[in-house]
């Protein structure tokens, strides 16, 4: 669960970096949920993982974070249209 998680977030970033560009940040509608899933799956590994083995979930918990702050944050500015 933790590979995934963080798997899920990089792509979660590789997309946001994309959702930046003005005429696609409509895409950030699509990338919230995209990034929650990938937080969900995050908090299931860190929840069956043993203590010793939670960083990948850990990271992939932080990625899909701070992809939903930024894609929140860029809706506010423009509502995703520019």
């Amino acid at each position: 669960m933790g590979l995934i998680s963080l798997l899920w977030g990089i792509i979660a970033m590789i997309w946001m970096v994309v959702a930046l560009i003005p005429v696609i940040g409509i895409t950030n509608w699509l990338l919230i949920p995209f990034a929650a899933a990938g937080a969900v799956i995050a908090a299931i590994g860190i929840a069956i993982t043993s203590r010793e083995k939670r960083g990948r979930a850990k990271a992939g918990l932080v990625l899909n974070g701070i992809v939903i702050i930024v894609a929140i944050v860029r809706l506010n500015l423009g509502f995703g249209v520019i």
